[in-house]
């Protein structure tokens, strides 16, 4: 294979620095393994966020997201992990990761984690008629 796993995100520049939009990444096929019996646990991850200067390559996401799928971690580590490495790479305005993991001995299992710039502003939300 020409591609490889790997945990070095890519990044770019923000096109429009002075304006607050989100991105939206969803990532269907995200694997890696359960650390109590090495079976596979299956996710779709969702990663939003308000860009300050950069923005996170996509190519360099996808190796990424492929770097956990031999490593047993449990739901919350992994999603923690996401969104600091993320942030660290990129230095978000906000950013929120949602890993909904399909159903394993019953149960679902959907971690939340957030990091928000202490110096950032939300907008205001704009409700329509």
């Amino acid at each position: 294979m020409t591609t490889k796993p790997s945990k070095d995100l890519e990044t770019f520049s923000n096109p429009q620095p002075g304006r607050d939009f989100t991105i939206r990444i969803t990532i269907p096929e995200f694997t890696c393994l359960c650390p109590k019996t090495g079976q596979p646990d299956f996710a779709n991850i969702i990663i939003e966020y308000v860009p300050a200067d950069l923005c996170v390559e996509l190519k360099g996401l996808k190796l990424y997201m492929w770097s956990f799928r031999e490593r047993g971690a449990f739901h919350e580590a992994i999603t923690n992990e996401m969104l600091d490495d993320i942030v660290k790479a990129i230095t978000p305005n906000f950013m929120r990761i949602r890993a909904e993991f399909n159903v394993r001995g019953g149960i679902y299992t959907t971690v939340i984690a957030e990091h928000k710039n202490p110096d950032w502003k939300a907008p205001d939300l704009v409700n329509l008629p």
